[in-house]
Order: C-alpha cells, then sequence, then structure tokens
C-alpha cells in the first residue's frame, strides 16, 4: 500500500509503540501490529486492532489506574 502521508513510501507489516490518552488516564501498547511507512514510519492499524486497544484502554479506565504499559507480545 501506497503512504497517504509521505507518498513516496510503501507500507510494510511491523510493530509500532501507540499511546493513548482518555480522561487523565495514559495507557502505552507496546508491539502493536501495524503497516509501517519504509519512508516516513507513519503506520495504519486495522479496525480490529483498533478495537482491541480500545476495549484494553476501558478496562484500564475501569481499573482506576492512571498510567498503564501493556506489551501486546506478552498478552494472550
Amino acid at each position: 500500500m501506497e503512504c497517504v502521508i509521505c507518498k513516496n513510501g510503501t507500507t510494510e507489516q511491523g510493530f509500532v509503540t501507540f499511546t493513548l490518552e482518555r480522561k487523565n488516564v495514559i495507557v502505552v501498547f507496546k508491539n502493536v501490529p501495524a503497516l509501517v511507512c519504509e519512508n516516513c514510519g507513519d503506520f495504519y492499524l486495522t479496525e480490529e486492532t483498533t478495537q482491541m486497544l480500545l476495549n484494553k484502554a476501558t478496562k484500564t479506565l475501569d481499573k482506576g489506574v492512571e498510567f498503564e504499559i501493556i506489551n501486546l507480545k506478552l498478552v494472550a
């Protein structure tokens, strides 16, 4: 897929770190599968991955913690 940001690179399957912040709660997700532009580094998440991240972030919010790091390679 051609990168829509830089228009010069193509995307390849890879892993990224993604941060969400909601209601003063920060959740950092490591090793998130994504299509990553080999030129500029911009990345694209699938709808399924996005939904999974939002579900995990909601669970973190419900736990009452303010900051959490989730390594997806270590979580089933």
